[in-house]
């Protein structure tokens, strides 16, 4: 429903918080008992071999659990929780699920738990020659409810509802909104929901976070739910909250263009809370070298002999949660030394330049834009859709860059163990009771 109001509400108790957000947002108003619902979380990746933090990069089990046990006191019963995390990235679906805790919610309520990447997808015409691969339970279903999380993105500025959607494509159809021109991010991912039966958007804001969606951006606690039956009011509020006017984020500005919809948040109705008392500027990206040479850290530790090209909107999901690990590997090689002139590229669109004496191709797409590439005297092709980090080091490793895998554990362990649970930040947060 066009311009819907939105609710924004402070948690205290989470199942009491979301039923008063839903209470202002009239969230319910627009579903069926008998619709088949499917709820669509953000789990983007996990991890059971190293540390994985997940605050503000999945969104919790306490908030999908008061969902379903609210859905179930008003008497929905066809439920089900679907998501297509990373492939190739992510344990497979049912593992995580029960890591969740989302087992105790099939078993008690009857909920159907759905790993899109098991399951069928379905070749979707958006014309002008636009087409995804959408899975069918998304497709299937009478109404979605959408519950994102609060964060930012290191390629799209922020990561809501919109972008959430993403989950339900296959893994060639999510490649392909990493794009260029006109297949360009912030000119595909948010025409999703046009072919998808979106009812509600619930942002889970208990967490929020710079730098996202990955671990290795920072989390911060935020305790906030904002929801609302218009999922780009919610967007909008939600970029609003992180410090983004909707002018200064492409996909949303794409996306009002093509729905004629006003991108000014004085338009739009917000009950709750007062978006001036909780927004607050969020980091999306990661300092560079001026001369794109790699990120500034690099530069402050004096190392030279390497260059780096920024990562782009055209690298995908899968290498972009490979890129930091990279980083940290290519780090652990440094041990004073100038590296022997090295280049790295990535993604759909960075072409090698002339004068390094090697050239590191991160990833598939960047092999083959590059096979052909005459400014690259020696390559070092880095293959894999995305490339897995123990070929990264051991390809290296014939070069004589000796990367250190354990410096990349001891990261892991670092990120976890910024988080403490006396300033707010609780595991049992994805768990469910």
């Amino acid at each position: 429903m066009a311009n819907a109001s939105v609710s924004m509400v402070k948690v205290t108790d989470v199942y009491e918080s979301l039923q008063e957000c839903l209470k202002l947002s009239e969230g319910l108003a627009g579903l069926n008992t008998n619709d088949r619902i499917l709820i669509k979380p953000n789990i983007v990746s996990w991890d059971f071999d190293l540390p994985f933090p997940p605050y503000g990069v999945v969104t919790t089990s306490v908030v999908l659990n008061a969902l379903v046990r609210i859905l179930a006191e008003h008497g929905f019963r066809n439920l089900t929780i679907g998501e297509g995390a990373l492939p190739g990235l992510s344990p497979d679906g049912d593992a995580v699920y029960e890591a969740l805790g989302y087992k105790k919610l099939q078993e008690r309520y009857g909920v159907k738990l759905v790993d899109f990447n098991q399951e069928e997808f379905v070749a979707i015409d958006y014309g002008d020659g636009f087409k995804l691969d959408i899975a069918k339970q998304a497709l299937e279903a009478d109404k979605i409810i959408n519950v994102p999380v609060l964060k930012t993105h290191n390629q799209a500025r922020v990561s809501l509802g919109i972008k959430n959607l993403k989950g339900c494509l296959n893994k060639k159809s999510k490649q392909y909104c990493h794009g260029v021109g006109d297949e360009e991010l912030s000119r595909t991912f948010p025409r999703i929901i046009d072919k998808l039966p979106v009812a509600l958007t619930i942002i889970d804001g208990l967490y929020t976070l710079e730098k996202g969606p990955g671990p290795t951006g920072k989390a911060f606690r935020k305790d906030l739910l904002i929801a609302s039956r218009d999922p780009f009011a919610c967007d909008l509020v939600g970029a609003a909250i992180l410090g983004y006017p909707a002018k200064d984020v492409a996909h949303l500005i794409n996306y009002a263009k093509s729905h004629g919809r006003s991108l000014e948040l004085a338009d739009y109705e917000v009950k709750g809370e007062s978006v001036a008392d909780h927004q607050e500027y969020v980091t999306y990206d990661w300092e560079w070298s001026e001369k794109d040479t790699g990120p500034a850290g690099f530069e402050k530790r004096g190392i030279t002999g390497l260059a780096i090209r920024k990562y782009d909107s055209s690298l995908c999901t899968g290498c972009s949660v490979q890129y930091n690990p990279m980083l940290i590997l290519l780090s652990s090689a440094f041990k004073g030394q100038p590296f022997p002139n090295i280049e790295v590229v990535s993604g759909k669109q960075q072409l090698a330049a002339k004068d390094f004496d090697n050239t590191v191709l991160f990833g598939k797409c960047a092999c083959h834009l590059n096979k052909n590439n005459p400014n690259i005297k020696k390559a070092i092709p880095i293959w894999g859709c995305p490339p897995v980090l123990g070929k990264f080091v051991e390809v290296l490793a014939k070069e004589k860059i000796n990367c250190d895998y354990n410096e990349y554990v001891r990261f892991r362990h670092y990120l976890f163990s910024r988080y403490k649970e006396s300033e707010g930040f609780n595991l049992a947060d994805w768990s469910v009771k």
